[in-house]
């Protein structure tokens, strides 16, 4: 194969077009610009369709008062040619339909205005609802990807968002097109010229926003967002870190930061308003009365010297004309309002759009994550299947059979993992970080569910149980306890609302937290965050209690004694142990010391079992575990070292 060469007769070859070689981007910018602008839409449609028909009946109102709001002008222009006529008395029944006019305008406006607040009231109580609802049934681990920020963001601002959307938008932007669209017809009705000439103006207006507001209106508001984002994520983290930072002399770095991050957020609005600012102010003085008067007035006046128009026929505009302004003003002031919004619908919509955690049922359909054989075409190679065992076993026994896991595709976190874990015994999972240990220790109360494979408990698919029953059958400690602002005694009790004080003593004494309880100021009956200030320790040992008192027959530790010192651990380690009677245990530590004892340890690398057996029997192998064993005894013995050199 030969390859081409410039003909040095020829000149030079042609240097790339940068326009040419741009065209893909700008293609795939203005495809995203679209995609964008139509979920805007399918959000907004969705989000309103409960409220459309209470919309409408709004949107009537408002219509209804922009007549009303035309036709007090039209009578009185009315009544002021009976008058010029001389014919005084036959003005005043004229006079009092306007002031009617005026009055049923007023009555019909807030009326609309009421009814889409009392609207949006029931509607925010229903999203709300809904969103309540999509949180309850979603996976859990759905939550380890968000903060508590995230769902306040979802539940109370974007609520409050659609607000606009819902109270004010149907009523603003029908009486912002209704109001100018019979004013100006009633206008051309009076006289063509006159109301030509004051569009003038009003379509000046118009380019100048469409100019000030500018293709890139929608990416910049998502940068002014991000960078608002950033400088609160900043303040926050300044605040709570003032402690630390001014301990360890770094507080001149950490308010740089700050500063730096305030800085990039004021310089970047500061460039954008800068312009904006200086043409909303220009296109302002278009709409406004002085410069609408002094159109009509320019116009109008030769047109009345010339006798071709009417002396009368000038009132309307004066009357009518100049407050055109004010309603085409409406559609500019709420743009950023109305683009605000539209945002958050798309953030609710996608919310509510979340996948639930659903009981599926799997026998005799190709669900996923299961292999289903299929016919192979003739000529195609046989695809890789497995055929699982379906029989009963006994309650309580566990099976991870060729699971497979990605967070997101193409890039699997497990990869074919068989692991059975039996009733009445400890499984502890260990591994290097990243290893996996804690994903397929998610998988089994559904955090997530499977890629491929399936998870069993007692030969039940954990997809085809409902979450009501998964989690009777799984109770599980996470590495981050959260306590409610409650009693100790509520937080143990959340497993079990029918626990006896007995039960709870128990399960507390089990976990080994039951002395610390007692030392509080009200014992079980001490509120947490008020009377009881825990450690990291002491919750994670709250949290156990009340994983015990659940008595799930599979109980998934992971990283249980993250927090607690090695006295602690000990005791609750051999509390759990005196406790497995019955129960399959899945234990996750990286304190290999503490597992020792376990019935079997499974050693996780890169996503697979790589190691399963006893404590004795891996450490003589000399694999993975031997390896993580040496530098987790050597990391102790240093940190020993150290502390007795300190004393």
């Amino acid at each position: 194969m030969t390859t081409p060469t410039a003909d040095p007769a020829s000149g030079p070859a042609p240097a790339p077009d940068p326009a040419s070689a741009s065209a893909p981007a700008a293609k795939a910018a203005k495809a995203a610009k679209k995609a964008d602008r139509s979920e805007e839409a399918v959000a907004r449609r969705e989000v309103l369709a409960p409220v459309r028909p209470h919309l409408a009946v709004a949107a009537v109102l408002v219509f209804l008062s922009s007549i009303c709001t035309v036709l007090p002008y039209l009578l009185i222009v009315e009544a002021a040619r009976v008058m010029l006529d001389g014919r005084v008395e036959a003005a005043w029944p004229l006079l009092g339909w306007a002031v009617a006019a005026f009055a049923a305008r007023a009555l019909l406006y807030s009326g609309a205005l009421f009814w889409t607040h009392l609207v949006d009231a029931d509607n925010q109580l229903n999203l709300r609802r809904l969103i309540a609802d999509t949180l309850r049934r979603v996976p859990l681990g759905w939550f380890g990807k968000r903060g508590s920020a995230d769902v306040k963001k979802a539940l109370q601002d974007d609520v409050e968002a659609i607000h606009y959307l819902i109270a004010h938008a149907q009523v603003e932007y029908v009486a912002a097109i209704t109001t100018p669209t019979l004013t100006l017809a009633y206008l051309f009705w009076v006289d063509w010229r006159l109301a030509l000439a004051l569009l003038v103006p009003l379509v000046g207006y118009g380019i100048a926003l469409s100019t000030m507001m500018g293709r890139d209106y929608r990416q910049k508001m998502e940068t002014y967002e991000q960078l608002e984002k950033k400088t609160e994520a900043t303040t926050i983290e300044f605040v709570d870190g003032i402690q630390v930072v001014r301990t360890f002399g770094q507080a001149g770095r950490a308010h740089s930061r700050y500063e730096t991050a305030v800085d990039e957020f004021s310089d970047f609005f500061t460039d954008w308003t800068r312009t904006m600012t200086r043409t909303e102010a220009l296109a302002g003085i278009l709409l406004n009365p002085i410069c609408l008067l002094v159109v009509i007035l320019l116009v109008g006046l030769p047109m009345i010297d010339a006798g071709s128009l009417d002396p009368v026929d000038l009132l309307p505009f004066l009357l009518l004309g100049l407050g055109l302004g004010s309603t085409v003003l409406t559609i500019g002031h709420a743009a950023q309002a109305r683009t605000q919004a539209d945002a958050a619908a798309v953030r609710i919509h996608r919310l509510l759009g979340t996948p639930a955690l659903e009981q599926h049922q799997l026998t005799g359909t190709a669900a996923p994550g299961i292999a289903v054989p299929e016919t192979a075409a003739p000529g195609a190679p046989a695809k890789n299947t497995k055929n699982f065992d379906d029989d009963d076993t006994t309650a309580g026994t566990v099976r991870f059979e060729n699971v497979h896991f990605a967070y997101r595709e193409g890039v699997e976190v497990l990869r074919g993992v068989d692991l059975t874990l039996y009733p009445g015994t400890i499984t502890a999972l260990v591994g290097p970080s990243g290893a996996g240990k804690s994903t397929l220790a998610a998988l089994l109360p559904r955090f997530h569910d499977v890629t491929d494979g399936r998870i069993t408990i007692g030969g039940d698919d954990i997809r085809e149980l409902p979450p009501e029953e998964l989690y009777a059958r799984v109770g599980f400690v996470f590495q981050d306890v959260r306590l409610l602002r409650d009693t100790v005694r509520a937080n143990i009790a959340i497993a079990n609302q029918d626990a006896t004080d007995v039960e709870i003593e128990r399960v507390a004494r089990a976990a080994c937290i039951h002395d610390r309880i007692m030392e509080l100021p009200k014992g079980y009956d001490s509120a947490v965050g008020t009377d009881a200030r825990l450690s990291g320790g002491e919750a994670q040992r709250l949290s156990i209690a009340r994983a015990l008192l659940a008595d799930s027959p599979v109980l998934v530790l992971d990283e249980a004694t993250a927090f607690a010192d090695p006295e602690s651990e000990a005791e609750i380690q051999t509390a759990i142990a005196s406790l497995v009677a019955g129960r399959t245990v899945l234990v996750i530590a990286h304190r290999l010391h503490t597992i020792t004892g376990v019935d079997s340890v499974v050693v996780v690398d890169q996503g697979r079992v790589v190691e399963q057996g006893s404590h004795s029997d891996l450490l003589a192998a000399g694999g993975t575990y031997s390896r993580l064993w040496h530098a987790d005894a050597e990391a102790t013995q240093q940190l020993t070292g150290r502390e007795e050199s300190n004393r």
